[in-house]
């Protein structure tokens, strides 16, 4: 028997309810189909920054630390301090600093005579001076100080190289000793403490006498 002559023998509402069911089915079988197909992905741009008036990235994006940073900042830290060295310091770091990192000015250090807000720069010194030792801020003789014939009397707690290398006997690998000295132990309570310098006897330090302070 064909499918039309099935047909032919169901009544009316026979009919009706297999036309229902066929017609659930097919819609079910669109709806199926409609929702496996792809959709469309819309990728959105990148968000307004903050010049835009948006947030300051976009979703997903990975923002990179600006935070500023350098070289570190080797100073000598001398003078009057309780722990004279070298120290390694961050930039923007300030005379101040450098003077607590050697833990803090010794009792009768001269403060006053330094700008403790200067920034530290790399290589450079920081000497403390002691109150009352006549020197200047950059670590110099005090101004007017002569020795004998007019010479000026360099202060060995606070010169550098070049001024140990004017005085009469010393040379670069002198002057060099009486830096690491004074590094080391402190600065010189007196004048004859050069003897404990290497290199330094008492011929040599006569010599110097007339022209070194403390």
């Amino acid at each position: 028997m064909s499918i039309r002559d099935r047909l032919d023998t169901l009544s009316r509402g026979e009919l009706a309810g297999l036309v229902a069911v066929l017609v659930v089915t097919l819609a079910g079988a669109g709806l199926w189909y409609t929702r496996s197909l792809p959709r469309p992905v819309q990728i959105a741009g990148p968000s307004p920054g903050p010049a835009a008036g948006g947030p300051t990235a976009a979703v997903g994006a990975i923002v990179a630390s600006t935070s500023p940073s350098g070289a570190p900042v080797i100073v000598d830290v001398t003078g009057w301090v309780k722990d004279p060295g070298v120290y390694e310091f961050g930039p923007g770091d300030r005379v101040i600093d450098a003077v607590n990192r050697a833990g803090g000015a010794r009792k009768g250090a001269d403060l006053t005579s330094i700008n403790l807000a200067a920034l530290l720069t790399d290589g450079s010194q920081v000497v403390i001076p002691k109150t009352g030792a006549g020197t200047t801020s950059a670590g110099g003789t005090a101004p007017g100080s002569t020795g004998v014939g007019g010479t000026p009397i360099v202060n060995i707690n606070v010169a550098s190289a070049s001024e140990l290398e004017s005085l009469s006997g010393v040379g670069p690998v002198l002057a060099n000793a009486i830096i690491q000295y004074r590094t080391q132990h402190g600065p010189f309570h007196t004048v004859d403490d050069l003897l404990d310098v290497s290199g330094i006897g008492p011929a040599t330090l006569e010599e110097l006498r007339p022209q070194v302070t403390v």
